[in-house]
């Protein structure tokens, strides 16, 4: 015969009471270690200190602009067109992740960087745009990061946005590509370096990297946007960028001096292999920089300052 036990009361009492607090203290646990893998994603280095030299140049009211001869390599040739930069400061609004239209000390100070290149493939017109909105503190990756690429064909359009992770969606009119929504681990991205240099090109970083090539390459020659492994390196005057995996180098000429202007680039890619093998290098060189309040130049009296970037 199974005697049964009775349990005591006081028993029950400090079961429960040893149950509820396991339960507490992992969910306390739990929270913490999130809260510990989201700080880890990203941890800011120490701001960069900006120069009288920096605040009076892009804290002036108005954008530097600077027009480029473009030769652009698309489907095996060599394209002639023209490229335009675009540095400007503005106040990000780091939620929303969006220009914000007033101050507020809970902003975000950003040295804005808009890219376009047009060009023509035989009888119809290629048009890129890329920008790239990253923080003057300078120690933190870009907080968002788009590109279109429009020509007869159709148009694509990619957005990457600086969360917990690189959050990507991307749109396009190819097969296998229509719309896609993913997560990239944060790292380098070769769009911020161009801004990165802009504010201090000795934060460059050197050496072997992990990072994600620029939203313009990977929609041309439609690969998926991931970061690559690729050998970074540095001299007084210039910023190179090689791929191996990608058979891609990327150079970037600029000026040693403040304010670091971009003199121009190299993009060499070889397609294929042996003798088959095909190497084609885009380059860019510049024709003229100027300051401007541009969004306040919209009426016809003021096309004379397209000419004056010998922009056609």
């Amino acid at each position: 015969m199974i005697r049964m036990i009775k349990p005591k009361p006081l028993l029950i009492l400090i079961t429960l009471f040893i149950y509820v607090t396991s339960c507490k203290d992992n969910t306390t646990t739990t929270s913490e270690n999130d809260i510990a893998t989201v700080s880890k994603a990203e941890e800011p280095q120490p701001k960069t200190k900006l120069s009288d030299d920096f605040k009076n140049y892009w804290y002036n009211g108005e954008a530097e602009i600077t027009s480029y001869k473009l030769e652009q390599a698309r489907y095996g040739e060599i394209r002639e067109g023209q490229a335009v930069l675009v540095f400007v400061t503005e106040d990000f609004l780091p939620k929303e992740q969006v220009k914000a239209n007033n101050y507020d000390e809970t902003n975000t100070p950003i040295l804005k960087f808009n890219t376009t290149k047009n060009f023509n493939t035989g009888i119809y017109p290629y048009s890129i745009m890329e920008s790239t909105f990253y923080p003057v503190a300078n120690n933190q990756h870009a907080l968002k990061i788009t590109a279109s690429v429009q020509e007869w064909c159709g148009q694509v359009y990619t957005q990457v946005n600086n969360r917990n992770q690189f959050e990507v969606r991307s749109h396009s009119y190819f097969q296998g590509e229509a719309d896609e929504t993913f997560n990239v681990e944060k790292t380098w991205t070769e769009n911020e370096l161009w801004t990165k240099l802009r504010i201090d090109p000795q934060s460059l970083p050197v050496g072997e990297l992990h990072i994600v090539p620029s939203l313009e390459f990977s929609r041309l020659h439609h690969k998926k946007l991931k970061a690559h492994n690729a050998l970074a390196s540095k001299t007084n005057d210039s910023y190179t960028l090689y791929y191996e995996d990608l058979n891609r180098t990327l150079k970037i000429n600029f000026s040693p001096n403040f304010p670091f202007e971009i003199l121009g680039w190299e993009e060499t890619i070889v397609n294929g292999v042996g003798t088959n093998a095909e190497t084609l290098t885009s380059k860019a060189s510049i024709l003229k920089s100027i300051k401007s309040d541009y969004w306040n130049k919209k009426s016809n009296a003021d096309l004379k300052l397209r000419d004056s970037l010998k922009l056609h």
